[in-house]
């Protein structure tokens, strides 16, 4: 603000160059009020990421952290081409994608495991084990006798060192796809320990003399980089209040005497020799720092609601002035107990300002930095800081020792924003032929493949064909889930023949999210909203929601795509359902009959099956319809009926449905379909049987059934019933 107003009165005063001057001026003006405040502690890495180079320290982590780790090893980019496409007349599509193979080192210490990883800021690992991206991962804990990784000894031969004593991952075959094709930048969430850790496990390693019994409950996790001993220390004490003593035994840290600690009741002073003696000449001195508390305002921390990302707390009540001071923690904590440890540090650093220098004559050895003392003629307990035994006495230096519990407000993480982390979901798979559409080649199978999951979060899966227990590769499904279900109840048989606006479809979805639209009479003729519902193909008008996952469908076109039979035969609850829309995976088999379909996305361990239903409907013709049986004057049975053709479905008016078919071919038989007891076969739609013939067939077989089939060039259709025997 004095920036402002002194630059402005300077330029009305001196022109530009007083503006400038008063601007300057008025700049100092702001550091000495407001200041940028002091930072004390090791910095905070707010955007750390995964770095390879050399002669950079690898930490010791306790507890649990989010480290980024150095790269020490890694492979070229591996490119992978895959061909898709090419069915129905559609062009063949070729893609690239590309994996690499790297070890990442993470600590200097063991490790009990690795949570969570982030690439890119996203979620790579979550924290049930699923890595989001095509790869493998195999995590190296840092133990003495770990042997090396079979991937780098493969690529290193006998020169592959095991890197023991250093906990590491190494990702084989990482997709990078979602990564920019490049290596991402990694964090990850190292578990250090299992059970809670204290001071000891920080410092023994380091100082093998040294004796501690401090617990860290609130601490999260804590990283070491190496560096000034005494300064990691001085960080860990701000918050957590540590005595330290050095006797013949070593160094001893213990934490700083609890309000409910047995207090001691300290000698009078010993008068000095000398008056400038320790303590003046009667052995006590009290003293008073009148400066503002030296303690922290505000803490920096790895915050372990933000996934550990830093955050800062305020102690309460404290405003940002030109000497505010933030303590820099590299430690992780939640929001209250960051909140509470600054404030505890706050109110002590009040406190340290009154000190009290105080001579005995006699060593009590129960008296020791951090115990709690009281003293003749002065109130309230006192805690030692430090002691020096001299010749004239034992000096004492003394702290006032903080009263009560500091009452702290709930923290507060903000809003970062953080990744999902969703489980895998299962794949689901559907594989099955369909009738053909009309275009493309009709002699080739149509055959599709739709995958979805009841997760929102579902990732695709790898397709395969299964050619008895070998498994080749397909393609992929895609990221889209496809619209799957199953009856909730009984669909009934329909004759297929008209819109029924009254009939009622009621089947689940896999998914709450997924949905279905209604469709007017225009869209359904255009070929809108088909289901594939077992074997027959469904249309629907109106779709209404009547639960999380349940919806009634109604206006049904039965039948389609001359699936007419199993539209007569109805089907029960259970029964598949399926959306034929965009997301259906074409597949190019030569020979769909009795071939198994797999899957495999990244929740499973095992291939997903599917058999592929209705083989073989693509190339069968569609059965005749419109039967006409007429007994002539002769005697003889008139037999017609009206082809159909694969592929029309418009019936265009005084236009000859195009054959398909190498050649046009009937079956007239009487009796059971797969072995008739008389057949005929003629290459236009109408047969005569005469009456002679006529009259012994019925004596022969009376009731029995005559039926038609169309010869295709690759299978006959389903038979149409013509008339029955007397």
């Amino acid at each position: 603000m004095a920036t402002l107003v002194l630059g402005a009165v300077g330029t009305l005063i001196g022109g530009p160059v007083g503006g400038a001057l008063g601007a300057l001026v008025g700049r100092s003006v702001d550091g000495v009020l407001a200041g940028g405040g002091q930072r004390e502690g090791p910095r905070l890495r707010d955007l750390a990421i995964t770095t390879s180079s050399y002669g950079q320290p690898l930490p010791r982590h306790h507890g649990r952290m989010r480290v980024s780790g150095s790269v020490i090893w890694a492979t070229d980019l591996v490119e992978n081409r895959e061909t898709s496409g090419g069915g129905k007349g559609k062009p063949k599509t070729t893609t690239y994608s590309y994996s690499s193979s790297f070890a990442v080192a993470l600590a200097s210490r063991p490790i009990e495991g690795v949570g969570r990883i982030w690439a890119d800021g996203n979620l790579l690992r979550g924290a049930a084990g699923d890595l989001k991206s095509g790869g493998t991962l195999r995590i190296y804990r840092g133990h003495g006798d770990q042997r090396p990784d079979p991937l780098i000894a493969a690529a290193e031969g006998s020169a592959c060192p095991a890197f023991r004593n250093c906990a590491y991952v190494v990702f084989e075959d990482l997709e990078l796809a979602d990564f920019g094709n490049r290596i991402p930048a990694l964090s990850f969430e190292v578990l250090a320990d299992v059970d809670d850790f204290d001071l000891r496990d920080l410092i023994e390693p380091l100082i093998p003399v040294a004796t501690t019994r401090v617990p860290l409950g609130d601490l999260d996790g804590f990283s070491y980089e190496g560096g000034d001993l005494r300064a990691g220390l001085e960080t860990i004490g701000a918050l957590f209040p540590l005595a330290c003593d050095c006797g013949g035994d070593g160094l001893t840290i213990a934490p700083e005497a609890a309000p409910d600690h047995p207090v001691i009741t300290l000698p009078p002073p010993v008068v000095a020799w000398q008056e400038e003696d320790f303590g003046r000449q009667d052995g006590a001195l009290r003293e008073r720092d009148g400066t503002p508390p030296a303690g922290p305002d505000a803490l920096r921390y790895y915050d372990v609601a933000r996934d550990f990302q830093p955050g800062l707390q305020r102690s309460e009540g404290s405003a940002v002035h030109a000497a505010s001071r933030t303590l820099e923690f590299p430690g992780a904590l939640h929001p209250d107990a960051a909140r509470a440890l600054v404030g505890a540090a706050g109110r002590r650093a009040h406190w340290l300002r009154e000190r009290l220098a105080w001579r005995v004559a006699e060593l009590d050895p129960a008296v020791a930095p951090g115990s709690l003392v009281r003293v003749s003629d002065v109130d309230g307990l006192w805690r030692v800081a430090s002691w020096e035994w001299r010749e004239n006495g034992i000096e004492l230096d003394l702290v006032r020792h903080a009263f009560g519990a500091v009452h702290a407000p709930p923290g507060e993480a903000g809003t970062p924003g953080l990744p999902v982390d969703t489980a895998p979901s299962p794949t689901l798979l559907r594989a099955f032929e369909l009738p053909w559409d009309g275009t493309g080649d009709p002699a080739t199978p149509a055959v599709f493949a739709v995958a979805s999951a009841a997760g929102a979060h579902w990732r695709g899966a790898a397709l395969y064909i299964d050619r008895q227990g070998a498994l080749e590769p397909l393609g992929t499904t895609g990221r889209t889930r496809s619209i799957m279900g199953a009856l909730a109840a009984p669909l009934p048989p329909s004759p297929a023949l008209v819109l029924e606006r009254q009939a009622v479809l009621t089947l689940d979805l896999v998914a709450e999210d997924l949905t279905l639209a209604s469709a007017d009479a225009e869209a359904i003729a255009a070929g809108a909203n088909r289901l594939l519902v077992g074997s027959e193909i469904v249309q629907f008008m109106r779709a209404m929601r009547e639960g999380d996952r349940r919806w009634r469908l109604e206006g049904l076109v039965r039948g389609r795509g001359g699936t007419e039979a199993a539209a007569q035969a109805g089907h029960g609850s259970g029964t598949l359902v399926t959306l034929l829309d965009a997301s259906l995976v074409p597949l190019v088999l030569d020979r769909p009959n009795g071939a198994t379909i797999a899957a495999i996305g990244a929740a499973e361990d095992e291939p997903v099956a599917a058999q592929i239903e209705s083989a073989g409907v693509t190339r069968r013709p569609l059965a005749p319809v419109h039967p006409r049986a007429t007994v002539l004057p002769s005697g003889a049975l008139s037999l017609r009926w009206i082809r159909r053709a694969r592929g029309g479905w418009t019936w265009p008016a005084e236009i000859e449905l195009p054959l398909v078919e190498e050649a046009e071919l009937y079956r007239v038989g009487i009796g059971p379909v797969e072995a008739p007891l008389a057949s005929w076969e003629v290459a236009e739609p109408r047969l005569v049987i005469e009456a002679d013939d006529l009259a012994a067939l019925s004596a022969a077989h009376p009731g029995a059934a005559v039926w038609v089939r169309q010869i295709g060039s690759f299978a006959a259709s389903d038979p149409l019933y013509l008339n029955t025997l007397a």
